[in-house]
């Protein structure tokens, strides 16, 4: 009888080691290291442009638009009377290629010193258009060069965006294709126990979901963590020398900018959490359903069943909402913050244009980067929205990852055995059972003190009532769980002290209710052996009753499977579980009554296909009905997983015990 540990329901990790999760993260980046490294570059010069944009307005403004202001000493305009009055001139070169003649023209507008002149930006507007033309004419040609420059920043912007994007997308999608190798080969070393535990549902979850959440952790944040930080540095440095006091003012709401940040991101993290266990649970709930459809709809489940999954998806709406809520509160609230920030400025910087403290290019420049300034505040709390929904996928792929309930073990974490070191163990010998106790719960055990052996070329049957422990003696033969105390040893060694993957390639397994892979019947025979004769293929096929099998199926031997073989009967699927293992050529043949269930003439086939499978060979046979142990060699009953009877089948029976009890009750079957 089999018992499993309960279904474990999804854990929620406290989340107090981001920092940890990090780090455990990093070693899958330092393969790609070059390419995060140039990508960073990349957006450092991708930050520098974007913080000299700006900049590149403020010279086209105070330099050639409205150029800055001139109060110094006109001819008879003392400076104080200039500033005072508020006076502001602007100043021509002499040299200028026909301002000589339109100052001649106009000399109650200018006032000439040295080799410029000035004129009050009031009487700038009396000029005629042609001749301002003229006199700006330097300036305009400033105003172009700029244009220039700024389009080709832009220019640079795209092209180190695009690069940028290429690089980081290729490196998060190899980052995710090790990180879901790594958690696939981890899954599949795990123990049968696991799985127990463990549902579908929740395990595909892991592998897609969690993995692709991941995908914009690798791809966005990483490198823009640096664009965002560099951004605030640079704008802050560069708001700093254009103006302390406007920068001071600018910074005002920054407290309750972060005050609204930690409130954010300790409620993020919450729903986060609770979000990637709703999906793994309606990934699970799914799973159950199309595997359990046939009984859901024999015994008109169905409204049940709507029901579950229904209160489920609304809860997962419900975390969805409670999500999309927070944000909805914190980014126009950060929004609000910034455009009164943009406010404050606008009113000192103004007031300090107008007493020309301060220039116009300036305060335009400041303006832009104050709202460049809270963009990468808005990104940042973006950012962290996608960092905690991947460190919470990142919490329950590592929770996986360190599981500990794997069979291979060290010789420090078992006293006295030493594992072998050779990948490969000599032909089977002799199998046996010392004193072997087993349970799947603590306190409820399946095995009590179970002793025997079995050399090799024999052939034992193990019968018993139903919930004897037969099948766990066979899932203790191939180590998918270890023994409570005792030992099982193959040639006289501990199966513990042995890789698996060397005594499970001498064996096969075929089982009661046979699984099939989605596949040609030619994949689920060879597996990945590609190497095989058509002879020696042609002969597994005949010694299997597979022959008729495979000339009726449409496309013969590479015919494509539906998953499980469910286009085929369970006979079929039987006969072609025996034709893998005959492919496998193990020394030791495990049958857990392979001809329950199946059809008379069916049966016939599979005893036959089984008896060509155990011939020269060792064998361990589960049986549920005693004509098919009739024949083995020697016969093992388990009652309440104890050995109360153990010898052939004419001894059992003229000893007159349990066994003969059941055969002269009519009981043939358990």
């Amino acid at each position: 009888m089999h018992h499993d540990n309960g279904y474990i329901e999804e854990e929620m990790p406290d989340g107090r080691y981001d920092t940890t999760l990090f780090k455990r993260l990093i070693p899958f980046a330092r393969p790609y290291r070059p390419q995060i490294i140039l990508s960073v570059l990349i957006v450092v010069l991708i930050t520098v442009i974007n913080v000299a944009l700006p900049y590149v307005t403020k010279i086209a403004i105070d330099r050639y638009i409205v150029p800055t202001v001139y109060t110094g000493a006109a001819k008879n305009i003392p400076v104080n009377q200039a500033k005072k009055e508020k006076i502001r001139y602007y100043s021509t070169d002499l040299s200028t290629p026909g301002a000589t003649e339109i100052i001649q023209k106009h000399p109650d507008l200018f006032i000439v010193q040295g080799q410029r002149a000035l004129i009050s930006y009031e009487n700038l507007s009396k000029l005629p258009r042609q001749e301002l033309l003229k006199i700006r004419q330097s300036d305009l040609h400033g105003v172009v060069v700029v244009t220039l420059a700024f389009l080709v920043l832009v220019l640079l912007d795209f092209c180190f965006n695009f690069l940028q994007k290429i690089i980081m997308e290729y490196t998060g999608h190899r980052l995710m294709h090790d990180l879901r190798v790594t958690l696939f080969r981890h899954i599949q070393g795990l123990s049968v126990s696991f799985f127990s535990k463990n549902p579908v549902g929740r395990l595909v979850t892991r592998v897609t979901n969690d993995i692709q959440n991941m995908h914009e952790l690798f791809t966005t944040v990483i490198a823009f963590i640096f664009n965002d930080v560099c951004l605030l540095l640079g704008i802050t440095v560069i708001l700093i020398s254009i103006n302390l006091e406007l920068t001071l003012v600018g910074f005002i709401v920054l407290p309750f900018v972060w005050i609204a940040a930690m409130r954010f991101a300790k409620k993020a993290r919450k729903n986060f959490r609770i979000l990637r266990v709703k999906i793994a649970e309606i990934n699970t709930r799914f799973s159950e359903t199309i595997g359990g459809m046939k009984v859901i709809q024999l015994f008109r489940h169905e409204a049940e069943n709507y029901r579950r999954f229904e209160k489920l998806n609304h809860e997962n709406f419900q975390a969805g909402m409670d999500q999309i809520h927070l944000m909805a509160m914190f980014m126009p609230l950060v929004v609000i913050l910034g455009d009164t920030a943009v406010a404050c400025v606008i009113y000192y910087g103004g007031s300090r244009v107008m007493s020309n403290n301060i220039s116009l290019g300036d305060l335009v420049a400041f303006i832009s980067y104050i709202q460049m300034f809270f963009r990468p505040i808005r990104d940042v709390a973006e950012k962290y929205n996608i960092v905690q929904n991947a460190f919470a996928s990142a919490e329950r792929i590592f929770l996986i990852l360190d599981s500990k309930e794997r069979l291979e073990i060290s010789a420090d974490d078992r006293p006295g055995i030493k594992p072998a070191i050779a990948p490969e163990i000599e032909p089977f010998s002799s199998i046996a059972f010392e004193n072997v106790s087993f349970s799947y719960v603590p306190g409820e055990p399946v095995l009590k003190d179970i002793s025997f052996d079995l050399q090799s070329g024999q052939t034992l049957g193990i019968v018993g009532p139903t919930g004897s422990g037969k099948t766990t003696l066979i899932n203790l033969i191939t180590r998918f769980h270890d023994p409570s105390t005792g030992r099982v040893t193959i040639n006289g060694r501990d199966l513990r002290s042995l890789p698996t993957e060397a005594f499970r390639s001498k064996m096969a397994l075929v089982m009661q209710d046979s699984f099939l892979f989605s596949g040609t019947i030619r994949e689920n025979i060879l597996g990945g052996d590609k190497d095989i004769s058509t002879e020696t293929l042609e002969n597994i096929l005949s010694v299997s009753n597979c022959t008729d099998l495979v000339r009726r199926a449409t496309n013969g031997i590479d015919t494509e499977l539906s998953e499980a073989g469910g286009t085929l009967s369970s006979g079929e699927r039987q006969l072609i579980s025996i034709a893998r293992a005959f492919a496998r050529n193990p020394d030791l043949i495990i049958m857990d009554e392979a001809t329950s269930f199946i059809d008379s003439q069916t049966e016939l086939k599979i005893q036959e296909a089984l008896f060509n499978l155990m011939k020269n060979r060792t064998a361990v046979v589960v049986a549920h009905r005693l004509a098919t142990v009739r024949n083995l060699d020697r016969i093992l009953v388990v009652r309440k997983g104890r050995i109360i009877e153990t010898g052939t089948h004419e001894s059992l029976m003229a000893r007159k015990g349990f066994y003969y009890s059941l055969h002269r009750s009519g009981d043939k079957s358990f």
